[in-house]
């Protein structure tokens, strides 16, 4: 038997900040085996998002180790498809999601939740489904009733579970309430170290089965250092977020808004992002979100203008960068706005799309 090799107490806190030893590609291949025989296959298994068109074109899903941007104009439901993702992930019982949201409460996240959980995404059947508004109704409306009553011991996990309408959705949610942890980020404090530290402790706490979401990269504090201007800041955030994937081995998906220039665009790209070209190069994916009916050509839109009118529901994803698959690829999804969430099952796009770069319309 291979005796138990100590580390010394440098090496040990190396290996804690995420820093490596050299090693020859025996050891990594020694390691990677020993990896396998103990059935970790962790590095070859692909996390699925759970939307169908985007996990086949980037290879199954999320990788450990890669950062993932999404990026978008405001409005466009780039929130509502993080935090779904998140959503997907930690409905697997195996796996962890660690979602950081500088624009909202936790709390607005979980009533978010509990409209998506509400209508199955896939039909159009949701009649009967719970927006923001009725769920607020929901349970003003039955506590002040309470109120009057006296009764003091009325409380939110009550309400949901006598109401017909929310009864379901708040079942649905328990199944990964302990799996998805939610932080509300303050653009003064929850730095690069603060994630780092974070997300640390949630994998050391699952062996590493978490994925990290951060809504969104522009808003990350980056104290003790100091940045130039904006371009910088974005620099040193998005080389911090790569850094966390690497060294703590696991998926990172970060939102990022888009510059000026992109908000006046017809169509949005990856170039429009805001802050540094570090953007493009730091990378494994990047996924642009676009209105259907905004970059659909208008050639469709005056053949049939009544069909194209519906297209306004649709947003196009558009992989424009995949370190490990093929890139410039469209895939459509439809938003359902008023439930916080996107018909999962996708499109391949087939219509024509107006690209500045190609097409002047």
């Amino acid at each position: 038997m291979e005796a138990v090799r100590v580390m010394p107490r440098g090496e040990q806190r190396k290996k804690q900040r995420g820093v490596h030893a050299p090693r020859s590609l025996t050891q990594v291949l020694r390691e990677a085996d020993r990896m396998v025989v103990q059935g970790d296959l962790d590095a070859y298994l692909p996390i699925p998002t759970g939307f169908d068109q985007i996990d086949r074109m980037i290879g199954g899903g999320l990788r450990r180790s890669e950062l993932v941007l999404l990026g978008g104009a405001q409005g466009i439901g780039k929130t509502i498809c993080a935090l779904q993702m998140a959503r997907n992930l930690a409905l697997n019982e195996g796996l962890y999601s660690f979602y950081i949201s500088y624009e909202h409460t936790e709390t607005h996240l979980l009533n978010r939740l509990l409209c998506m959980e509400s209508i199955d995404p896939t039909s159009d059947g949701y009649q009967d489904g719970v927006r923001l508004k009725d769920l607020h109704n929901i349970i003003v409306a039955r506590r002040a009733r309470e109120w009057v009553r006296h009764d003091e011991t009325l409380g939110l996990n009550q309400i949901l579970a006598e109401n017909p309408k929310t009864a379901k959705a708040l079942k649905t949610l328990n199944k990964y309430a302990d799996r998805l942890i939610l932080v509300k980020g303050s653009p003064a404090v929850t730095t690069l170290n603060t994630i780092r530290e974070m997300t640390r402790q949630i994998a050391d706490a699952c062996a590493g089965k978490v994925a990290l979401f951060v809504d969104y990269l522009q808003k990350v504090a980056i104290y003790p250092e100091k940045a130039v201007d904006e371009n910088d800041k974005v620099t040193i955030i998005v080389e911090g977020l790569k850094d966390i994937a690497m060294s703590l081995n696991v998926p990172v998906l970060a939102i990022v808004a888009a510059d000026r220039e992109g908000l006046k665009s017809k169509r949005l790209h990856l170039y429009h992002l805001r802050g540094s070209s570090a953007l493009d190069y730091e990378c494994d994916i990047a996924i642009i979100m676009n209105n259907k009916y905004h970059i659909l050509s208008k050639d469709h839109i005056a053949f049939n203008p009544y069909k194209a009118e519906s297209y306004r529901d649709w947003v196009i994803f558009t992989i424009e960068k995949n370190r490990a698959g093929r890139a410039m690829i469209d895939v459509e999804f439809q938003l359902k706005a008023q439930y916080f969430c996107f018909n999962p099952r996708g499109n391949v796009v087939e219509q024509k799309l107006i690209d500045e770069k190609i097409i002047v319309e």
